[in-house]
């Protein structure tokens, strides 16, 4: 499939609640975190990329929550995405409004391995960024982890900062696992206040 041919279509939540997103993520790299202890002056935090001695690579089956559209507890999500000549998903992006601070959280993206580099990433991260937008939104939110190194260098292409860090989000060792979870934004206007 050719990149002109790929259509961003809704994806329904009547259609596709429930549907899994077979998310693998395979890096050399990490973000290393260096933190130093809190004092009468503060505390230093470092985060340094370094390399794996060898390919990591996660998948869907580590996970006890696996990713899937339209989870009860994204409230008013909407997804988006591509889908193939025989109904089947190649692309999707999925986020849903946090109404208390007038942001918007982008819960999922994902391309199928042979669809990346096609530039896809950054047509679905607009749509997000349109609908957005389009609903007085201030910023837009989302999560990654630290050993992820290829989406957080797409996410900071697209315009995202770090916004925070969870050191034991995942486990009480995530510093030791190289896999602290990371929370991005973007900022539609930075001087907007809370709605």
């Amino acid at each position: 499939m050719k990149k002109t041919d790929l259509e961003i279509i809704l994806l329904p939540k009547e259609q596709w609640k429930g549907t899994r997103i077979p998310l693998t993520t395979r890096t050399s790299t990490y973000y290393d975190f260096d933190i130093s202890p809190l004092d009468n002056d503060g505390c230093k935090i470092e985060l340094v990329k370094k390399s794996f001695d060898k390919e990591v690579v996660h998948t869907q089956e580590e996970n006890d929550f696996p990713d899937g559209l339209y989870q009860d507890y994204w409230e008013n999500a909407e997804a988006y995405g591509v889908v193939g000549d025989n109904g089947e998903l190649l692309a999707c992006i999925q986020f849903s409004p946090e109404e208390w601070s007038n942001r918007m959280m982008v819960t999922e993206l994902w391309i199928t391995e042979e669809l990346r580099g096609q530039g896809l990433g950054k047509r679905l991260m607009d749509k997000a960024k349109e609908v957005s937008a389009a609903q007085g939104r201030r910023a837009i939110i989302l999560e990654t982890q630290s050993c992820n190194t290829n989406a957080i260098g797409f996410y900071l292409h697209q315009g995202f900062e770090l916004i925070g860090f969870d050191t034991c989000c995942y486990t009480n060792n995530d510093i030791g696992r190289q896999e602290v979870r990371i929370n991005l934004g973007y900022f539609f206007h930075r001087d907007a206040t809370r709605k």
